[in-house]
């Protein structure tokens, strides 16, 4: 049963494709209007659940400030 996180934001492809280590891991056509969902664990998936339809997964630490600093990430309290 997929599992649906406690909190994620959607962005534009076009965003996320900024981080110079991005890479798809899909061979689904996307478009740079699609619209991705980064999930509370960092990872990037085409749906709400977290564990279903990952677009990218190489969660590192320049990963995630890119995710603070440039697309203004943050979990709420």
């Amino acid at each position: 049963m997929p599992q649906i996180g406690t909190y994620c934001k959607a962005y534009l492809l076009e965003q996320l494709r900024q981080y110079p280590k991005w890479q798809e891991t899909t061979e689904n056509q996307l478009t740079e209007e699609s619209v991705l969902y980064l999930q509370e664990n960092y990872v990037v998936t085409t749906g709400i659940y977290v564990d279903e339809n990952i677009i990218f997964n190489n969660i590192t630490p320049e990963w995630q400030q890119f995710c603070h600093q440039t697309l203004k990430f943050s979990l709420p309290s």
